[in-house]
């Protein structure tokens, strides 16, 4: 059972907010703010910082760490020197999981429809990839650029592409954060793919 409101109740109800504004007093001393601006702070720091040198040591270890990560990319983790050549083949063929329309709401393509991208679109370059701090196989991609006549594209998992680009004057390629050689199933460099019909051949090489 709710109790009925009482008639002081429902006049407190029905008062309007300033009506209803109490003073207490003053409870204690009061003092101006004295915390200094945030901005202006920072901006003396910045001044400090500018005339004692250490915000230009500071500029510059950034820039010599960005120019570090370009040239050296991190390398591809868990990929190892093979060490038994292995052959084993890659399917591209995928399957659509979803219906895809046109704009007018035509049914183009159904869901579970298979294709295989080497259908349309053929490899027309050996894909090699190895790692460029390892001297025996930057040697052994250095041959079979030569042997098929500089149709290779070098796909670098570690080490500097940029010296590589300097020195051997083409393009030299790198396999970020692994994505192809988990893609392909590639455990060991060096490594060479070629296309075999509608799938891709994978031979580990021995150095």
């Amino acid at each position: 059972m709710t109790r009925a409101p009482t008639l002081l109740g429902l006049l407190f109800l029905t008062l309007p907010p300033a009506a209803l504004a109490v003073s207490l007093g003053t409870i204690g001393p009061t003092y101006p703010i004295r915390e200094q601006n945030l901005l202006t702070f920072i901006q003396e720091r910045l001044q400090e910082k500018q005339q004692s040198g250490e915000l230009a040591k500071l500029e510059d270890e950034a820039r010599r760490r960005s120019v570090a990560a370009v040239e050296n990319p991190a390398s591809v983790p868990g990929l190892g020197l093979t060490e038994t050549a292995r052959t084993f083949y890659y399917d591209p063929t995928y399957t659509l999981d979803h219906n895809i329309f046109d704009d007018q709401g035509k049914l183009l393509f159904a869901a579970g429809t298979k294709k295989n991208p080497l259908e349309v679109v053929s490899l027309s370059q050996h894909l090699l990839f190895f790692d460029a701090r390892d001297k025996r196989q930057v040697a052994k991609a250095r041959k079979l650029i030569a042997f098929y006549r500089g149709r290779v594209k070098p796909i670098l998992v570690g080490g500097s592409y940029l010296k590589l680009m300097k020195a051997w004057r083409i393009p030299v390629f790198y396999d970020q954060r692994g994505v192809l050689t988990r893609r392909l199933g590639i455990a060991h460099v060096p490594a060479l793919v070629s296309q075999q019909g509608l799938r891709l051949r994978i031979d580990e090489l021995t150095i």
